[in-house]
């Protein structure tokens, strides 16, 4: 397997992210960060399917103790995780038998919601299903990785390796949130 499939899945991964990175060394991406972390009350990880990356990351957070739901902003409520989404965390220690899916249509926003998106374009489409919401924050995950990933790109279908890799940097995005929401970090 190359490295291209390991680190970015596909090569429209690859693209992606390196388009995604020069926006953020532009400043085109200044929206999309965390302004008022003091009012955040629960984080809202989102991606498209809400089966494997938000899955996760709310997994993880669970797992820290935070406030977290995830949502997906196109897909079936009620499905569950593939079994590769499955495996990958289990290789991490994690458990996600017991996760279902919910759409975006069954979901409620809160006032102090964090929505945090694992794309550009999800963030985008956030912004406008939830322009009426004044009162919530959105933000790329990927921005608490080392070094900050602005693109999360999707691991379903793809190998093993890639889910391993991106289920390792949602771990690190969601404990350098977690430390940001403690103050532990500026």
């Amino acid at each position: 397997m190359n490295w291209l499939a390991r680190r970015h899945g596909t090569w429209r991964g690859a693209v992606r992210w390196l388009l995604a990175r020069a926006a953020l060394r532009l400043g085109l991406l200044e929206a999309y960060r965390l302004r008022r972390p003091e009012r955040v009350r629960r984080v809202v990880f989102v991606c498209l399917g809400n089966i494997c990356r938000s899955a996760y990351a709310h997994r993880v957070a669970a797992g820290l103790g935070m406030p977290a739901v995830s949502i997906g902003l196109s897909t079936g409520t009620g499905a569950g995780s593939p079994d590769s989404a499955q495996r990958a965390a289990e290789r991490r220690g994690d458990d996600l038998s017991e996760h279902r899916a919910t759409d975006f249509r069954d979901f409620t926003p809160l006032p102090g919601d964090l929505f945090l998106a694992m794309e550009i374009r999800h963030a985008r489409e956030l912004q406008r299903r939830l322009a009426v919401h004044a009162e919530v924050q959105i933000v790329l995950l990927g921005l608490w990785c080392d070094p900050p990933s602005p693109h999360l790109h999707d691991p379903y279908t793809l190998s093993d390796a890639y889910f391993d890799h991106c289920f390792a940097r949602l771990h690190q995005a969601v404990h350098g949130l977690h430390r940001t929401l403690n103050g532990d970090t500026p």
